[in-house]
């Protein structure tokens, strides 16, 4: 086994589903794939299924304080709108789906071990580890909804979403395109902590 094979969570499209999710929940009704657009100053994301076929995509504008992201699907239809708070310890985001539903997507503080995202209105959770590069999706009866793996070290920031709930792909789709956000923010954040970090300790000297 290589070192990085430890952190071998996500998966191509074309390849099989994971050993560790077929035994914890079955076969996935859905998958789908994400990647992120290089060279794109509208911060694009694509959604495929398992032949490549784009399904949804999302674009950002990059010069925004809200960060605000549009989601379509493959009509060019607008199924979603998110947005972020400006200044939020809980990295929150409001969503609006353009079905009528609306929801909030807020990190909970203070897990040393596990990360919990709470979708309030929906009653969903996610519940993972940034380090371990997988979320699971549950909804408010605790049942599981997705299973969400990002691709260890990837210049295209890949995800994969195991769908256990086709019926809500749409809702899913948006979670998934918000925990990407939070996910790059939450690494924006560190890199800037460590470089303040690192230049204060060589005023030291």
């Amino acid at each position: 086994m290589s070192f990085f094979s430890a952190f071998d969570k996500f998966r191509e499209a074309g390849e099989d589903v994971k050993d560790d999710i077929l035994e914890k929940f079955g076969t996935p009704a859905l998958s789908l794939f994400s990647s992120k657009e290089l060279f794109n100053f509208k911060h694009h994301i694509d959604i495929e299924d398992n032949n490549q076929n784009t399904l949804y995509y999302a674009d950002s504008k990059v010069f925004s304080f809200k960060d605000y992201t549009e989601v379509h699907n493959s009509d060019g239809k607008e199924i979603a709108q998110i947005t972020r708070k400006i200044i939020s310890l809980h990295q929150r985001h409001f969503v609006h789906m353009t079905n009528g539903i609306d929801f909030e997507i807020s990190s909970e503080l203070f897990h040393l071990v596990k990360n919990i995202i709470n979708i309030e209105g929906l009653g969903w959770q996610l519940r993972g580890n940034f380090l371990s590069l997988r979320f699971e999706l549950y909804d408010q009866e605790d049942n599981i909804v997705a299973v969400i793996s990002q691709k260890f070290l990837s210049i295209h920031d890949k995800w994969c979403a195991d769908i256990y709930q086709k019926e809500h792909t749409d809702t899913i789709v948006t979670i998934l395109i918000t925990l990407q956000h939070i996910v790059r923010d939450k690494e924006n954040n560190s890199s800037s902590h460590n470089s303040s970090h690192s230049g204060n300790s060589g005023n030291l000297f």
